[in-house]
């Protein structure tokens, strides 16, 4: 039984989150038997909640019938750790994919931005009421690129949709998002969803915001909750560390291409022995020397 709005809400903000990566074999398709041993291994470091076909789980290369094998996969093998599905493009087809979710067991949804066009905050409202009038499960909305709510539409969607239950901010504009937690308070959980969010935790967490996604949890978890652990009890020390000594120089490989956000995690996953298959199109996989150099960075931290 999926969890209601309020004990999801409870459960995103009670630690770390992070969004597996979605694994093809060699015929692109869903490789579920290496999905289900990746997240079965995540949950044994304790993320708070895990999002199937995520941004980083390359959401937006799932077609909507493969979504609901993914969230049943994740379900099967996270044991008690709630899962999210990840839900996106036009409103017609985010409602459509969002009670596939529900159907296929997830406990939330996470909104996505709309597919390539901008919208009037008007029409954000009407796009992230609809979707949450779609389901019973509770819905994150995130902040990100076309997509961006004003503090007064989201106080608008809180007042009409109950299941409403989280915002992840991945803009950057940590005004808006700061006007957004003193607006709203605790009617919502306050995710970080920058890319790489680790590099933005101390912004994010002095705007309100709590807990965060993190990317390299698929292939370094317990680095990530170490971090995370040090960063919620002030110990500025050792998280200069871990991001002088891992986060910065990730950093460099991550953004030596566009997309790389995406491809270098699973080249982490590969590296830490699943067999996560390629990236799909438009995307492209890191070359043999960037893998090298991932390799010698994860290297103390092998499984």
């Amino acid at each position: 039984m999926a969890l209601d709005p309020i004990s999801l809400k409870a459960a995103l903000g009670a630690g770390l989150l992070s969004f597996p990566v979605t694994p093809f074999n060699d015929d692109d398709r869903f490789n579920r038997s290496v999905y289900e041993d990746h997240v079965g291994w995540l949950s044994g470091f304790g993320a708070s909640v895990l999002f199937a076909a995520g941004g980083t789980g390359e959401f937006f290369s799932l077609t909507p019938d493969e979504l609901p094998e993914v969230v049943r996969a994740a379900k099967a093998s996270a044991g008690a750790t709630p899962i999210v599905s990840g839900c996106g493009y036009g409103t017609k087809m985010a409602v459509r994919i969002a009670r596939l979710a529900e159907e296929a067991g997830a406990d939330g949804i996470l909104l996505l931005p709309q597919y390539l066009i901008d919208a009037s905050q008007d029409g954000l409202f009407a796009h992230v009421k609809a979707v949450c009038d779609a389901v019973d499960i509770g819905v994150m909305v995130y902040n990100r690129d076309n997509a961006i709510l004003s503090a007064d539409t989201l106080a608008r969607l809180c007042e009409v949709c109950p299941n409403l239950v989280g915002f992840k901010d991945g803009s950057g504009e940590i005004g808006l998002v700061r006007q957004i937690t003193a607006t709203i308070g605790d009617r919502l959980t306050y995710l970080g969803g920058m890319p790489t969010a680790e590099l933005f935790a101390d912004a994010y967490l002095g705007a309100g915001v709590t807990t965060y996604s993190s990317a390299v949890f698929n292939f370094v978890p317990a680095l990530a909750q170490e971090f995370y652990t040090a960063l919620r009890a002030g110990k500025t020390e050792t998280t200069n560390r871990i991001l002088r000594d891992f986060f910065f120089p990730f950093m460099e490989i991550r953004n030596r291409r566009k997309g790389y956000a995406v491809s270098a995690v699973k080249a982490g996953v590969r590296l830490q022995g699943f067999d996560s298959g390629p990236v799909r199109a438009p995307l492209t996989d890191l070359t043999a020397d960037e893998v090298s150099m991932l390799e010698k960075l994860i290297a103390p931290h092998r499984r």
